[in-house]
């Protein structure tokens, strides 16, 4: 499952285009509907990141849980650039890029500056 913040409106697009583009994209859910003790995630991640929970305890978030869903997909090009985003020293890039995005989700098109990182 693919944990974000459902208060976003540039996270809501990403999960949609996901939705439209990835075929073995995951089921997603917005944190704010999930018990999250339950899911053994705290509120400090789901607001800092996008979460990956996955079978037998697979745990990624940020940049490494885009790479995974992108490398289980069947389309080789969205494959290839998951694959890539986990090799060092692309993967500390990915993350680093990542990091800008996430603090700044709330200034992209499609944001409602609803999103928990604008109430910071």
């Amino acid at each position: 499952m693919l944990v974000y913040d459902g208060d976003c409106g540039f996270c809501q697009r990403c999960v949609d285009f996901g939705r439209a583009h990835l075929p073995a994209m995951p089921p997603v859910s917005r944190w704010q509907d999930l018990d999250l003790v339950e899911h053994g995630l705290t509120r400090e991640q789901v607001t800092e990141s996008v979460q990956l929970l996955g079978p037998d305890g697979l745990r990624a978030s940020g940049a490494r849980a885009v790479a995974v869903v992108l490398a289980v997909q069947p389309r080789i090009g969205w494959r290839a650039l998951g694959r890539l985003m986990l090799v060092p020293p692309v993967d500390w890039i990915a993350e680093a890029v990542y990091r800008v995005v996430a603090r700044n989700r709330h200034r992209l098109p499609g944001s409602t500056g609803a999103c928990s990182v604008a109430r910071r």
